[in-house]
């Protein structure tokens, strides 16, 4: 499809698919190539459906570093790091060590992109015809027993330092709760700015489709690599192959092998999160709810709930383990949701970076650009992303400073 302002877009997850709409939408000749539907190959479909505007703050911090072990999966908290894994996890292990005494800098890039991402979104749905998809009701976090207020307390405290609002939950929210769990005590704060959406799958496919109406192809096949030439750049598939003036790889924790022959350090880890549904329940209320205490987050979506947890680093393709959603029932149960022990569940692989910022830029004296490495806020910046790629295929002065994303840091 070689021609006048072809772009291919490698990858059809939630960030392949705003890309491929936000260039479709400037008239571009776009090419969506993945091995799967949109929304199937990754982490897009089985996301927790959260925009989660008040994740300002990259993880690594210097606490974390010296209290991590209490969040291991072995004391019931979200964090899995297999033994067998740990020689391939050293050396991001260590990047993630250095960034920690970067957070401020790094809230700094990141928090610009996050903010505004409810209304980013809301607007591009109104655009594209399918406001229905999102829900702008903000999100709550609960803590129960213990030190549930101070908990809350110190939460609020931290968010206003940030500048996120927050305000107390409803007082029949949290009661309601508390009964329902069974607790002696328990508190929460409202986050007004977040949202979510009631499909992750229809928000991806809906990218996808508008992208379509605007002349983009989508085609199913597996990339093996891009080869720049004089003549444009050579995307490889098989057997098979196109020449495009521009690439944008969005392949998730599959984007190494594309990018690292191109001279780029890709530090990518793929962190793997769980999810069930528990289908025809009512929510709590309609906004997602996070327990704190539990690290579970339960959100209201068409005909279901979904609850999601885990952060567990192994590779995309390894077996599921079978204990992560027992015991995402189990907590459930103990929530006080009617939910069944046994049930199908989901696992979906999250491309990870060590200082948890985004990989947004170009590969060096190549058309070759990246949108990579979204952690657990693809579904939230997917938007913002889209149009900061848009500004460089375009060669436009990027509308947000992306010099802090640029692979170049690695």
């Amino acid at each position: 499809m070689h021609g006048q302002g072809s772009v291919a877009v490698i990858g059809a997850g939630v960030i392949g698919t705003a890309v491929a709409y936000a260039l479709a939408r400037e008239s571009r000749h776009v090419v969506l190539i993945d091995r799967a539907a949109p929304g199937m190959g990754g982490a897009s479909y089985g996301n927790a459906g959260h925009i989660a505007a008040e994740l300002v703050e990259p993880m690594p911090s210097p606490q974390l570093l010296f209290t991590f072990w209490r969040e291991l999966f072995a004391w019931d908290g979200p964090l899995d790091i297999p033994l067998r894994h740990l020689p391939a996890f050293m050396p991001w292990a260590a990047r993630f060590s250095a960034a920690a005494f970067r957070r401020r800098e790094n809230t700094a890039h990141l928090a610009p992109l996050v903010k505004p991402a409810s209304a980013m979104l809301e607007k591009w749905l109104r655009e594209m015809g399918c406001p229905q998809l999102l829900r702008r009701n903000g999100h709550y976090e609960i803590w129960l027993n213990g030190h549930a207020q101070r908990q809350a307390h110190a939460q609020a405290q931290m968010m206003e330092r940030l500048d996120v609002r927050t305000a107390p939950a409803p007082g029949q929210l949290v009661d309601a709760a508390r009964v329902a769990a069974g607790a002696a005590t328990a508190s929460g704060l409202w986050f007004p700015d977040s949202a979510h959406v009631i499909d992750p799958l229809e928000l991806v496919r809906a990218f996808a489709a508008c992208a379509a109406e605007r002349g983009a192809q989508i085609r199913c096949a597996e990339v093996s690599a891009l080869q720049p030439r004089t003549s444009g750049i050579e995307v490889i598939a098989g057997e098979q192959s196109i020449i495009v003036d521009a690439a944008v790889v969005c392949a998730g924790a599959w984007s190494a092998p594309l990018l690292a022959p191109l001279g780029l350090s890709v530090p990518l880890e793929s962190v793997r999160g769980y999810h069930i549904e528990l289908p025809q329940r009512a929510p709590l209320i309609d906004a997602p709810v996070f327990y704190s205490n539990k690290h579970v987050l339960v959100t209201p979506m068409a005909g279901r709930l979904r609850a999601s947890s885990y952060m567990e680093f192994l590779a995309p393709g390894a077996p599921s383990d079978v204990r992560k959603p027992v015991r995402l029932r189990q907590k459930l149960r103990a929530l006080g949701y009617v939910c069944e022990l046994e049930g199908p569940s989901w696992v979906g692989a999250r491309p990870v970076l060590p200082d948890y910022l985004p990989g947004i830029g170009r590969a060096p004296g190549t058309a070759i650009h990246y949108a990579i490495g979204h952690q657990h806020i693809g579904l939230t910046i997917a938007p913002v992303t889209a149009e900061l790629i848009a500004d460089l295929v375009g060669e436009r002065r990027p509308r947000h400073p992306i010099s802090a994303f640029d692979l170049n840091r690695f």
